[in-house]
């Protein structure tokens, strides 16, 4: 991942919508519900097949971020509100994320 697509500053919006700046200038928003459901880690996502294991259902309608926190350079921890924490978001899968 080149320079420009890292991240110049991270903010919570409001109560559901979390926001990036990188340092392209270009801004990113998602709702905080979106992340918690898209959460890569091998408990939501089979590593192997890919296959999505977190049913939407299981995910409160008012989750949202109790503490977010940068891993090396690259992504972001996010502590959530339903106690789970072991996704790492990669800034590249961030950046992504909002073009599907």
């Amino acid at each position: 991942m080149s320079n420009e697509t890292l991240v110049e500053s991270l903010e919570q919006i409001d109560k559901t919508t979390l926001g990036i700046t990188w340092k392209d200038g270009h801004q990113s928003r998602w709702t905080v519900r979106e992340l918690r459901l898209k959460c890569p880690c091998a408990m939501c996502v089979d590593e192997m097949t890919g296959k999505v294991l977190l049913k939407a259902e299981n995910i409160p309608t008012d989750v949202r971020p109790m503490k977010i926190e940068p891993v090396g350079r690259y992504g972001l921890r996010i502590r959530w509100s339903d106690n789970h924490d072991t996704g790492i978001y990669t800034f590249e899968a961030l950046r992504a994320l909002e073009q599907k």
